[in-house]
């Protein structure tokens, strides 16, 4: 076994008989034999690890909420059960991403205290297993599966203010006998790494390519479709079935703690930037205002309250773009393509397959959709794409979230009464909030020409068409 230089976990190193738990675990799970970890003694795994190495997962600075760790094993199925002396089956190969808590104190404090960790590991280890059993129960026979667009979850762990038992963790796999095991006392989660199956990260400063926003939308739409489904057809609440969603008046708190620290910051920026007075004074008289509207915007609104992911922009999607071999050529003689600055217009559909994943899911929420459409929208993309397509795209998320939610027996349109001209309205409220998430962020985009330039652009815009106004919440 090999193990790099580099890794961030110094109190918590990744070993070989900590992958051969979580692994032996994770493929009985899959079998329908999940194993009793209180009764399995050390060292009775199934799987016998042939060489990992660890590395790093992200640039440093990159990730605030997680350290992450990118680790790649080979290992091999022993038939005939643990203790070692099973005949080995062929070798396997995983590339993982590992989420632990960070390292830095203040950060650990701040991510524990709003149980980010918490709530993405209820995700993947709640949310979404009920959402595709939901899913298998609801589609007619013979029909295709809506696929979430998300990572693979191979081992999840919660332990809140200290040790847990093993085999309390969410999603189990927690190890041998008491103090035998080697996994920490901390949260924990593996997922599967999308990046060695072809997916790459969009670039923010350029922004997105109109297909990588279509993309986006369309993956997020079936995870709402498929909440909202949910919802109605089991007639339950979901603020009721899944407790742990980042809950209004903690959501509000959080994000006006970093409007308050984002506003000065941008009043200096717009002070130096002339013909800006008018955006300044609006988000000036804005500013006693901005908590109540943030809860008032991030409330769930009936009939199309559903679980949103309230941290949609691009810098927490993956993209893989699959295109045809004419174009590839061309592109070859002609350079790199320009995906952000572009506008995307000439990317015609039928240009190639472009697929999203959607990650870092610890801001989880019960709200309205149009709160990610919006988000993604304000924040990564480049001016001139979203000033010409942003309706366009609005008709995209549209026509995927009826389509999908149609699938699963909802129509939205008949059953709920809702319909395209009510997602415009709800998108102009919730375009408020993108700007005041923004705002919160505002340090991602100042230092960098064109995403300042961006930002100028949305709140000219945003001004324009008056929604820089409190009472736009409550229209």
């Amino acid at each position: 076994m090999s193990d790099s230089e580099e890794s961030s976990g110094d109190d918590w190193p990744v070993t070989g008989a900590w992958l051969e738990d979580m692994l032996a675990t994770y493929h009985a799970r899959a079998a329908g034999q999940p194993p009793q970890e209180s009764e399995r003694p050390s060292g009775s795994a199934a799987v016998r690890v042939r060489e990992f190495t660890v590395r790093p997962g992200c640039d440093a600075g990159e990730s605030v909420l997680s350290d992450i760790l990118a680790v790649s094993v080979s290992y091999s199925l022993l038939e005939g059960g643990g203790g070692g002396g099973g005949e080995e089956q062929e070798g396997r190969h995983l590339d993982l991403i590992i989420k632990l808590l960070p390292h830095d104190p203040f950060s650990r404090y701040f991510v524990t205290e709003a149980q980010f960790d918490l709530r993405e590991i209820k995700f993947y280890t709640q949310v979404v297993p009920e959402l595709e059993a939901f899913q298998r129960r609801q589609l007619a026979a013979g029909a295709a599966p809506l696929p979430l667009p998300i990572p693979r979850c191979f081992h999840a762990r919660y332990a809140a203010g200290g040790c847990v038992p093993e085999g309390d963790g969410e999603g189990g796999g927690g190890g041998g006998d008491g103090d035998a095991s080697p996994t920490p006392c901390e949260s924990v989660l593996v997922l599967e790494n999308l990046k060695t199956r072809g997916f790459r990260g969009a670039d923010f400063s350029r922004g997105l390519s109109l297909r990588q926003a279509a993309a986006a939308l369309d993956a997020v739409a079936r995870l709402h479709a498929l909440s909202l489904a949910l919802k109605v057809k089991e007639g339950q609440p979901l603020a009721e079935r899944y407790p742990f969603l980042f809950q209004t008046a903690r959501a509000t708190d959080s994000y006006q703690q970093l409007v308050e620290r984002g506003l000065p910051q941008l009043a200096r920026f717009l002070e130096r930037r002339p013909g800006m007075e008018q955006v300044l004074a609006a988000l000036s008289a804005l500013r006693p205002a901005t908590k109540e509207v943030i809860a008032s915007l991030l409330a769930p609104q009936e009939p199309l309250a559903l679980i949103t992911h309230t941290d949609f922009w691009c810098n927490n999607l993956l993209f893989r773009e699959e295109r045809r071999a004419s174009e590839r050529d061309e592109e070859s003689a002609l350079g790199e393509e320009d995906e952000g600055e572009g506008e995307g217009d000439g990317e015609a559909e039928g240009q190639g397959e472009c697929t999203c994943a959607v990650l870092d899911w610890q801001m989880v929420t019960y709200s309205r959709p149009t709160n990610d459409v919006a988000l993604l929208l304000i924040s990564s993309l480049p001016t001139e794409l979203r000033r010409r397509r942003a309706p366009a795209l609005l008709d995209g998320y549209w026509a995927s979230l009826t389509r999908a939610a149609a699938a699963l027996g909802v129509r939205v349109e008949e059953e709920l009464g809702y319909d395209r001209a009510r997602l415009a309205l709800d998108y102009r409220r919730s375009q408020l909030l993108a700007l005041l998430l923004c705002v919160g962020s505002v340090d991602v985009a100042l230092g960098d020409p064109r995403t300042e330039q961006r930002l100028l652009d949305v709140l000219a815009d945003l001004h324009r068409d008056g929604v820089l106004d409190a009472a736009v919440a409550a229209q």
